[in-house]
């Protein structure tokens, strides 16, 4: 299947906001209003779809609901790009109910992260439209500490230039951010280590671990050939459940044929040292052969990078370097 690279961002462009998980009513005033004038700065137009208001009782809304505004956005010509309000449970229910022609013939940029990681491997391994593990809608609404994540937004949405992902100067972790935006507890970011050695370069694939793994033994799982992985998980995924989930991954069929893997941050909650990781790591022989690279900034921490699924990126990790490019995007 060809790749397809939908066309970048642009100032003047009308940005979908659409809901595959959960509701937008979820979302607090002033978070919605920091996220919308950060979008105005950016020169970007935003249209919230029909139905992102509405909620059930499991903060989301009817599969009919999401699948209509998925669908309008891709239909409307005047739509260039589609952003997720936030993540969730379950944008997996949708997958049955796409219309993969729809999209295949009318590309745009389509981004989220978390439970979206479903949505967004899927389109890839479905009609070849490259997808972006990025900041959703309300990631926009951080009052603080934001600017890093904003660069790289730009790096990969608006410009076709190939670029390095430098580690960011500090980090958070603050449940429940947005109650308090002013209470943040920002952390000196150590950048990221390697667990083994190599160089890789591939399509890259992933985001979400444990919602990646939801796609095994089905049609929307993508293809591991020369694939290098970027995956990460939340603060539920202990060590241990993190192992099981990466161990299940390594069991699909295809995976040796993975070339490399970079890992994002753990949240604190997670428990997870990089003792802990580097030994789960090195337990799995089937990545000996295969670069590691660990605690690089996406995931469920802030900030975070923008990074394509479908696109291409090239890694080097060594004990005296480290670098992390994004070729194709």
């Amino acid at each position: 299947m060809d790749k397809i690279f939908p066309e970048k961002l642009k100032v003047g462009d009308k940005i979908a906001v659409i809901a595959p998980a959960l509701s937008i009513a979820i979302i607090n005033k002033e978070t919605r209003g920091i996220a919308n004038q950060r979008f105005k700065e950016l020169g970007l137009e935003l249209v919230f779809g029909k139905h992102v208001e509405e909620i059930d009782e499991f903060t989301s809304s009817s599969i009919e609901s999401r699948i209509a505004d998925l669908h309008e956005a891709f239909r409307n010509p005047e739509i260039k790009g589609i952003v997720s309000v936030i993540g969730g449970f379950n944008s997996n229910q949708l997958l049955r109910y796409i219309d993969w022609e729809l999209i295949k013939n009318n590309p745009k940029i389509f981004w989220g992260y978390s439970d979206i990681t479903a949505m967004e491997n899927a389109t890839y391994a479905k009609t070849g439209l490259v997808t972006y593990s990025s900041p959703a809608y309300s990631t926009f609404g951080q009052k603080l500490y934001f600017e890093y994540t904003l660069e790289y937004f730009k790096k990969c949405l608006f410009e076709d230039k190939p670029f390095e992902i430098r580690p960011s100067e500090i980090w958070t972790n603050d449940d429940l951010w947005w109650e308090n935006q002013d209470a943040r507890n920002p952390i000196s970011n150590s950048g990221p280590y390697v667990i083994n050695e190599g160089e890789a370069e591939g399509t890259i694939l992933g985001a979400n671990l444990c919602t990646f793994n939801l796609l095994q033994g089905t049609e929307y799982f993508p293809d591991f050939k020369d694939s290098i992985l970027f995956i990460e998980d939340d603060g539920n995924a202990t060590p241990q459940l993190f192992d099981r989930d990466l161990q299940s991954l390594i069991h699909q069929p295809g995976f040796q044929e993975v070339k490399g893997v970079v890992i994002g941050r753990f949240e604190k909650k997670s428990q997870m040292t990089r003792e802990k990781l580097t030994a789960i790591i090195q337990s799995k022989k089937e990545l000996d052969h295969m670069p590691v690279i660990a605690d690089a900034d996406f995931g469920h921490t802030q900030p975070m990078i923008t990074f394509p699924i479908g696109g291409e990126s090239r890694i080097s990790a060594s004990l005296q370097t480290i670098k992390i490019e994004i070729i194709k995007h």
